[in-house]
């Protein structure tokens, strides 16, 4: 949807991963997009280089988050947000629901 305006899908999708669950991953997001691991990583290493985007370590894994330095954070964000609402209602589901804790074995879900 955005891809136009931001130069490409992967740019859009890395955005947009990173506005509905905070921070991210390069490999986390392609694997949920089930694209190449390079072309996202290269979206959010040009956005990084640009102040969107800043980076932290955590062990060895490198994650992403919005820069809240950033002078048009809230136009940004709005605009994701906005690009947000036009998904799918499971699409949506997907990208919000974030579990992050570890699950007791034989645990149903």
């Amino acid at each position: 949807m955005l891809e136009t305006l931001l130069g490409s899908v992967n740019a859009e999708r890395a955005l947009v991963f990173i506005l509905a669950r905070e921070e991210g991953y390069a490999r986390e997001i392609a694997r949920f997009y089930e694209t190449n691991n390079y072309s996202v990583q290269k979206q959010l290493d040009k956005f990084e280089m640009g102040g969107i985007l800043v980076s932290k370590l955590a062990g060895r894994t490198r994650v992403y988050s919005f820069n809240l330095r950033y002078p048009f954070l809230k136009e940004l964000s709005d605009l994701l947000t906005k690009a947000l609402s036009f998904y799918s209602s499971e699409d949506q589901e997907k990208l919000t629901m974030n579990r992050r804790r570890p699950r007791r074995r034989e645990k149903p879900l």
